[in-house]
């Protein structure tokens, strides 16, 4: 099994950007240009290496190979994307790999791409990129091109050194849980063994509510690939697991005008089998609350107005300021209850937020994963 640490590191000691590897800052999904980038460099490595594994390394500065780290992204439907826009997908997964040195909300994000048979091309029209364009890499850009030739493959014993180099071993595993162990101390830390061979950790603050308990600030990470698998700062979930699976139910807490609830969003499970095999199953559980169209309206030409004054930076008095904490959600409950236009509102609150004040700011990011993974179900 590969450490997935060790192999970001011998990405970036290796060589520079090339045809298998590309390094990134950040990416932008939630916007048509950072998704059409982002398809476009996809496509490119895919088609440069069919016969092996290509990455994308995100959160690492471009000129120095300096390791900054970004949010932790658990968008399990990324899939649906690959498959919306190309033509013979290839299969991309994202994962969030820890680094000592970053703090506990950064990570450095991994994408593996896996060739499928035939060429990849861009299925429709996004962005300023016209469906049917096709792309490869031409050293550490890429590039569209005419198909016109076969591909040959040159990277297949290259990326296999690569990866053998960064195989796990019994003193990672052992280093990489005596670490979390130490990292997590004041919340709850755990680990187990699964089918002999797998070593998961996780660590939250524990909530009694009646017969349920729940978790919140939830740390979980599979130790032998050195992969983060869920991590909040904000909310709560509920865990269970047997000999052979690892279930976390997540919640989240919507309402209006101080009445708040605990709704179940989605629900991940890791399925651990034989032969040092695991999968990850996601399913979607949120049914939108609704609440009385009137109201609605009040509340969404309230927020209407905040946002304006915020967009002219103009004081906030105390019930302004205390409104403020909840705008994201608020406008979220807007476009769950049939809204549209509250989405547009959302995306406008974004630069605003992130300049006025950290912490909504990070409650703003949650509301628009819940938002993302509504949309892609």
């Amino acid at each position: 099994m590969i450490n997935k640490r060790l192999l970001i590191k011998n990405l970036l000691a290796h060589n520079d950007e090339n045809s298998f590897y590309d390094k990134k800052r950040k990416i932008n999904l939630s916007q048509k240009e950072g998704k059409a980038k982002f398809l476009k460099h996809v496509c490119a490595l895919s088609n440069s290496n069919p016969k092996n594994n290509s990455y994308i390394v995100i959160g690492v500065d471009d000129e120095d190979n300096n390791i900054i780290g970004v949010d932790f992204f658990d968008d399990s439907k990324i899939q649906n994307l690959i498959n919306a826009y190309l033509t013979n997908p290839p299969i991309v997964q994202y994962e969030n790999i820890p680094f000592p040195h970053l703090p506990d909300d950064k990570v450095v994000g991994l994408v593996t791409i896996r060739a499928s048979d035939g060429l990849v091309s861009l299925r429709k029209n996004i962005w300023k990129y016209y469906g049917g364009a096709v792309f490869f890499r031409d050293g550490s850009i890429s590039m569209p091109k005419v198909f016109d030739i076969e591909v040959k493959d040159v990277n297949s014993k290259i990326v296999s050194a690569i990866e053998n180099h960064a195989l796990n071993n019994i003193e990672l595993t052992l280093d990489g849980v005596f670490y979390f162990m130490k990292k997590r101390k004041d919340f709850n830390p755990q680990y187990k063994v699964f089918k002999e061979y797998f070593v998961l950790c996780w660590a939250g603050q524990k909530k009694q509510v009646k017969d349920e308990v729940f978790f919140s600030r939830v740390d979980i990470e599979l130790i032998n690939e050195q992969k983060r698998l869920f991590y909040s700062a904000l909310d709560e979930v509920s865990i269970s697991y047997s000999d052979d699976k690892f279930s976390i139910v997540e919640y989240v807490r919507l309402g209006l005008q101080n009445n708040f609830k605990y709704y179940k969003l989605e629900e991940t499970t890791i399925n651990f089998g034989d032969n040092a095999q695991y999968s990850i199953d996601t399913k979607l559980l949120f049914e939108p609350p609704q609440f009385d169209k009137k109201t609605l309206h009040h509340i969404y030409n309230a927020n209407n107005a905040l946002l304006d004054k915020l967009k002219k930076t103009l004081a906030l008095n105390p019930n302004e300021e205390a409104d403020l904490k909840n705008l994201p959600d608020t406008y979220l409950i807007c476009y769950l209850n049939g809204f549209e236009v509250a989405l547009h509102k959302l995306e406008e609150l974004k630069l605003h937020l992130k300049s006025y004040d950290a912490s909504i700011y990070e409650a703003y990011k949650l509301t628009m994963r819940i938002l993302r993974k509504v949309k892609y179900n």
